[in-house]
């Protein structure tokens, strides 16, 4: 079986966790364990968030005055070479030695008209209270919106409409290879009025690109993993009730929230309308069990 496994950016980072190397370096060994048990007998192709990771770097260029800050899509391939690194590594650490491993920094075209540049909404970078987030949208020009009881920096996020490297991935999944890519939702680039392509400042939503290269690869199966077990209706209440198992049509009558699992929903729902595959949410413990049917929110075709 093909499988994708979108790790969420929060499932590498955990939400209020200090940003260092070592706490990445943790979670991604604990994602690590999660994969191994899928990776046999199967082709796994593995893509990432990079939010935290992401914001982290624009952070710390800006605060680098000498030079002009570093751009969204340059810390893009940035945190692909470091969360890829990191995933070889540890799952390399559990695998036999002779599984190989490939990160494939992954560009994805844009299209320079799609209207979420005008609508900012994917939080990227850590968390911050009220009075510290206007403080930083009067300093730096960010836009901030509200994260649960937080406030976090968001970017516009336009859908992805291509994928530039998809024959060397199909050329390592034929030798058996592990492949890391897509990682962030890739480097956002856009064709210029001379024909060029260039980097663009937005991040694109990972779950979206994962549905889009899960299409491309012709998977069997879209796994996206998340800190929750699930999708849940009136998140956050205490009427939150799981989704088990649902179609396209059925979700689709429920609203979820544009910077977190909306995005996750339209992706699982568009890639089992275009293939009439699985796709599933839930939480990265649960991978094995996921992969079997008896976890997560399942999204099919039909019920």
């Amino acid at each position: 079986m093909r499988i994708i496994v979108a790790l969420g950016g929060n499932a590498l980072l955990r939400r209020g966790q200090p940003m260092t190397a070592e706490n990445q370096r943790e979670n991604v060994r604990i994602a690590a364990k999660a994969l191994a048990p899928i990776t046999e007998g199967n082709q796994l192709v593995i893509s990432h968030g990079n939010g935290p990771q992401v914001g982290l770097l624009a952070l710390q260029s800006a605060a680098y005055e000498e030079v002009e800050a570093y751009p969204l899509d340059v810390l893009g391939a940035q945190t692909e070479g470091m969360i890829g690194y990191m995933i070889e590594q540890e799952l390399g650490n559990l695998l036999p030695i002779e599984v190989p491993f490939a990160t494939i920094l992954t560009m994805v075209e844009v299209d320079p008209e799609d209207p979420a540049f005008q609508n900012p909404t994917k939080p990227i970078g850590p968390i911050y209270n009220h009075e510290d987030a206007k403080l930083l949208e009067t300093e730096k020009g960010w836009v901030m919106k509200p994260d649960g009881e937080y406030w976090r920096r968001v970017v516009p996020s336009p859908e992805p409409h291509r994928i530039f490297e998809m024959r060397p991935i199909h050329w390592l999944l034929e030798k058996g290879t592990i492949v890391i890519c897509a990682g962030g939702g890739g480097i956002p680039t856009i064709f210029n009025s001379e024909g060029n392509l260039e980097g663009v400042e937005v991040v694109i939503d990972k779950d979206r690109a994962s549905s889009l290269l899960a299409f491309e690869l012709e998977a069997d199966l879209l796994i996206m993993a998340t800190d929750a077990d699930g999708v849940y209706l009136n998140w956050g209440t205490d009427s939150a009730e799981k989704i088990s198992i649902t179609t396209p049509d059925e979700i689709e009558k429920h609203e979820f929230e544009a910077g977190s699992m909306g995005p996750k929903v339209e992706a699982a729902c568009d890639f089992v309308r275009r293939t009439g595959q699985r796709a599933v949410i839930g939480s990265l413990a649960d991978l094995p069990a996921m992969v079997a049917g008896n976890a997560g929110t399942q999204f099919v075709i039909e019920q």
